[in-house]
C-alpha cells in the first residue's frame, strides 16, 4: 500500500534532522511491504482531505517561523478537516509552535498558529537544550521511553485538559517545570525532541505509519517486530546521556 506523506514547508523548517526523519519512516514502511511518497507542500498548495495519510512539519529559527506562519495558518482549515478524516501528524519543535493558538516572540509580537494543538508558546530569555527522555503511553497500558535532544527558548503551555505528549523523566520539557513535553490529539503528535528523533525511536516510527494506514483501513496494523539493535543502542546512549542530567530540571 502506498503511503502519502505531506511534508509542510521543508524548505523552511528544516534544521532538525527532517531529512533523517522521512528517510526513517520511508525505509521502515518498505520493509514491511509498504511505498512511502513524500510530497512537499507550500504556501500555493491546497490540502485536500483524503490526500495525504501523514502531515510533517520540522523546526526552523524564529526567523523563518514568521516567514512562514501566515501561509502554515491559512492551511489550517485543510489540517483540521484532514485531522478528523483520520490523518496522522508529527510535528517538531518549531512546527509544533506554529500548531498550537500563537507564538509570541521576545517582542511581544504573536504569531498566529494553526490552533491544531491546544497549547500556545512564548520566547523565553534563556535556552532550554539537552538530552531529554519521555515516558509516553500512546496505546493504553503501553509505557515506552521516547529519548531526543531538545533545544527551544520557547515556553509551551497546554491549555486545561490538554493531553501531552508524555512524562519528562530527563530534561525540560514543554516549558522547565510543568513536567510535561508535547501534545497529543487523536493521531496528531507534536513535540520539541529532535537529534534526529525517528532513528532513536523506531517505535515511534511504526506507531505513526500504523496510524497512516489506519486512516485508509480503519484498523491499525499490528508489525512484526524488526531487528532493532542498532536503534536500541541508539535510543539507549541517548536516554543514558539524559538519565546523567540528573532528573527533571
Amino acid at each position: 500500500m502506498k503511503i502519502v506523506v505531506g511534508h509542510l514547508f521543508p524548505n523552511y523548517l528544516n534544521i532538525y534532522a527532517d531529512r533523517g526523519n522521512m528517510a526513517v519512516l520511508a525505509r521502515r514502511a518498505a520493509w514491511r511491504g509498504h511505498e512511502l511518497e513524500v510530497r512537499a507542500l507550500g504556501a500555493g498548495d491546497e490540502l485536500r482531505p483524503g490526500e495525504h495519510d501523514l502531515y510533517y512539519i520540522g523546526g526552523g529559527q524564529d526567523r523563518e517561523q514568521e516567514l512562514i506562519a501566515p501561509a502554515l495558518a491559512a492551511h489550517g482549515k485543510g489540517l483540521k478537516a484532514a485531522m478528523t478524516e483520520g490523518a496522522a501528524l508529527l510535528a517538531v519543535c518549531g512546527g509544533y509552535q506554529l500548531l498550537g493558538h500563537f507564538y509570541r516572540d521576545r517582542s511581544g509580537e504573536e504569531l498566529s498558529g494553526v490552533g491544531l494543538f491546544p497549547l500556545h508558546t512564548v520566547a523565553g530569555e534563556r535556552r532550554m537544550i539537552g538530552d531529554v527522555l519521555l515516558e509516553c503511553e500512546l496505546e493504553p497500558g503501553e509505557r515506552r521511553t521516547l529519548a531526543g535532544f531538545e533545544n527551544h527558548a520557547g515556553r509551551t503551555y497546554l491549555d486545561e485538559g490538554a493531553k501531552p505528549l508524555g512524562r519528562v523523566l530527563a530534561g525540560f520539557g514543554n516549558d522547565g517545570e510543568s513536567g510535561c513535553e508535547g501534545c497529543r490529539v487523536g493521531r496528531a503528535i507534536g513535540t520539541y525532541l529532535h537529534g534526529p528523533l525517528l532513528p532513536r525511536n523506531p517505535w515511534l516510527a511504526d506507531w505513526l505509519l500504523a496510524q497512516a494506514l489506519a486512516r485508509r483501513t480503519g484498523d491499525a496494523p499490528a508489525f512484526e517486530p524488526l531487528d532493532d539493535e542498532l536503534e536500541a543502542e541508539a535510543h539507549e546512549v541517548s536516554s543514558s546521556r539524559a538519565r546523567a542530567r540528573g532528573g527533571r530540571y
